[in-house]
């Protein structure tokens, strides 16, 4: 057999919460049970046996008690009524001999008699009055002392010329009384008993077995939960029981059944998503190589394309200085004729143009930007290229005084100046113009506006030329791309020009005019007035044909 359980179910780590006392009726009225809920479940039940038992014992005095009295008091009334008939019929009309046989019949304390007037007997006026009514008679009295004190029965004796008479036989069956009351302690032992039987069998055979055990076995169970003991925090269902407490131990089971479901599918989630992003780690770290490598290709293909260019630009110079000093060499009696040293000066001029243009190309300085009024930056570049270009075409700055932006002034002019250049030798070299025909002119403008929350002014270099050729303008600003295969162009300057407005954090577009608005070519840079910042920035317009 297993040993008994302690009395007190071992506590839980939660504290009990404060309740509200329980309340338990006593004399008629509620009255409250302090800490009844905070008490463990063994002084519980003995306090509610102990409660339930004295509850069963008043009932059951409440419920036999005056049935009882009453069969003791009607035993003491027949035979109180009986002693009085008897001497009042054996007598008859002999009063005296009424009061010899009640005084045989007197043995206090079971039979009391008394024998006179009224007030001599302890009647009342009421049972007095109802006694002489019925004269002869034997009438029972059921209030008063002698109701209290035991069951009297009381007759009317008349007189002639006298007072009348009362006669009362008091009846108090004692040995009845006591046996009644040993009865009465008798049945409330029997009942103690009987329920302390009940309750003694439920703590040793029921409660043990179908209450303590299962608590225990949960709050070890929870203990292990807590202490991460996976191999323990289940209740063995040999061990669950039924009925309630059963059905709580197996819902108790599918709860942490279902933690631990969840516990894995969250583990098998944080797996896939290390998976993913290993794997996102991964592809990524072949994107950057891709893109390191595609740079990379980029840059020898531009090296490459630079090459070419350079091989091209280089080639016809140094075909004419090698042409002219063979000849020198062959005939070194024979000078060079003056147009000959010229185009060799020619030829060397430009070798030297090429090689400064490399140089701006190359050149990778971040600007030193401050605020510049941009219509002083327009007149110089205006100024510099009317005195270089040698053209009859007319160049118009209209940019409104005023106009700050934060930029690199010299570099901003070499733009200006680069897109100046471009278009007066795009009008030098249309057709030959009739007399009739609309004369070259390069308009430089400027204006603000706010795209995307930002401030920018927007400069425009627009001529009335032949425009650009669509092949060749969605790569205009990459090196060496030009149209004009002659000493003076080397496929740079655009090039350069679009370096510096990127960083000035700007862009810049080209396009075509339409004809309508009489032709030629668009060149507009877009600048951030509070200074650089990154090229995505730049509001991105398509260049249109």
């Amino acid at each position: 057999m297993e040993p008994r359980p302690r009395a007190d179910i071992p506590p839980t780590d939660a504290p009990a919460r404060p309740a509200a006392a329980p309340m338990i009726a006593a004399a008629g009225r509620w009255v409250p049970v302090p800490r009844l809920r905070a008490m463990r479940i063994r002084k519980k039940l003995l306090f509610l046996h102990t409660c339930f038992s004295l509850a069963m014992v008043a009932l059951l005095l409440l419920t036999i008690r005056p049935t009882a009295q009453d069969a003791v008091r009607r035993a003491e009334l027949d035979k109180a009524s009986t002693l009085l008939r008897a001497a009042v019929e054996g007598a008859k009309a002999d009063v005296r001999g009424v009061e010899r046989r009640l005084s045989a019949f007197h043995s206090p304390p079971e039979v009391v008699v008394r024998f006179g007037s009224a007030s001599a007997t302890r009647l009342d006026d009421t049972d007095a009055a109802r006694v002489a009514v019925r004269q002869g008679e034997v009438v029972p009295i059921e209030s008063g002392d002698e109701a209290r004190d035991g069951s009297a029965a009381a007759a009317f004796l008349p007189t002639i010329g006298g007072e009348p008479l009362y006669a009362l036989v008091q009846v108090r069956i004692e040995g009845v009384r006591r046996a009644l009351r040993v009865q009465y302690a008798a049945l409330v032992l029997a009942v103690l008993a009987a329920y302390a039987l009940i309750a003694a069998a439920l703590e040793v055979f029921v409660l043990p077995q179908h209450v303590y055990r299962p608590i225990r076995r949960t709050l070890e169970a929870d203990r292990a939960l807590r202490e991460g003991r996976r191999d323990e925090e289940l209740i063995p269902e040999e061990h669950v029981v039924q009925d309630e407490l059963g059905e709580i131990m197996r819902s108790r089971n599918e709860s942490v059944r279902a933690l631990r479901d969840h516990e894995r599918a969250l583990d098998d989630a944080l797996r896939r998503f290390e998976q993913v992003a290993a794997e996102l780690k991964r592809k990524n770290h072949l994107l950057e190589t891709a893109r390191t490598s595609l740079a990379h290709s980029d840059r020898l293909a531009s090296l490459g394309v630079m090459s070419a260019g350079i091989a091209h630009e280089l080639n016809t110079p140094l075909a004419v200085v090698k042409g002219l000093t063979e000849r020198m060499h062959a005939h070194p009696d024979r000078p060079l004729d003056p147009s000959q040293v010229a185009l060799l000066l020619r030829v060397v001029r430009r070798l030297e143009r090429l090689g400064e243009s490399l140089l701006q190309f190359a050149r990778a300085q971040p600007p030193r930007t401050r605020p510049t009024d941009l219509a002083a930056v327009a007149d110089e570049a205006a100024t510099l290229v009317r005195l270089n270009a040698g053209t009859a075409a007319e160049i118009a700055a209209d940019v409104p005084p005023g106009t700050v932006v934060e930029c690199d002034a010299d570099r901003m002019v070499q733009v200006l100046v680069n897109l100046l250049r471009n278009s007066v030798e795009a009008l030098a070299g249309r057709a030959a113009p009739a007399e009739s025909a609309t004369p070259g002119r390069i308009e430089l403008r400027a204006d603000r506006a706010r795209r995307e929350g930002r401030d920018w002014v927007s400069i425009t270099v627009r001529d009335n030329g032949p425009g650009i050729d669509p092949d060749v303008l969605s790569r205009l600003f990459e090196p060496f791309v030009t149209t004009r295969l002659d000493a003076r162009g080397t496929g740079l300057g655009l090039a350069v020009a679009d370096g510096i407005v990127r960083d000035h954090g700007g862009v810049i577009l080209a396009r075509n005019r339409p004809a309508s608005a009489g032709g030629g070519a668009e060149f507009e840079v877009m600048l951030p007035v509070r200074g650089p910042g990154p090229v995505t920035d730049a509001p991105q317009e398509a260049a249109r044909a």
